[in-house]
């Protein structure tokens, strides 16, 4: 599992954990199962929000979500690969965790592109001064 995905994976369980439900932000894709429902056109456009809380039957293992959704009172088997979820937020905790979608090939090229860039501030946190009040 890539160490995005591994975040992902981290923040969704620990907003669980505190308030008993997470929404996260799916991005469509040919490999997103959302049983015999699928995505609306504005849904492949804009991607689908769809909510857990600690009472559901889910896992999360290194490829994604699989879990019995609810749509309409129609129970649907799904998946949703880890790749395909661009936030995770908590309207309870005012969380959120936004990102873009990595492909796991050019994530490693888009993380040193960026350290490369001449817009990152470098910061050195290890040599602190005081400053005189």
């Amino acid at each position: 599992m890539s160490k995005i995905n591994e975040l992902k994976r981290h923040v969704f369980y620990e907003l669980l954990y505190l308030v008993g439900r997470v929404f996260i932000v799916v991005t469509y894709s040919p490999d997103v199962i959302l049983g015999n429902r699928g995505f609306t056109h504005e849904e492949k456009e804009k991607g689908i929000v769809l909510v857990f809380n600690s009472a559901m039957r889910f896992t999360w293992d290194e490829k994604g979500i699989n879990a019995t959704l609810f749509f309409n009172n129609i129970a649907h088997k799904c998946f949703i690969p880890s790749e395909n979820i661009s936030a995770i937020y908590s309207p309870e905790l005012n969380a959120h965790f936004i990102l873009p979608l990595y492909h796991q090939e050019n994530e490693l090229k888009d993380i040193e592109n960026l350290k490369n860039s001449k817009k990152v501030i470098t910061v050195d946190f290890k040599n602190k001064r005081k400053i005189d009040e």
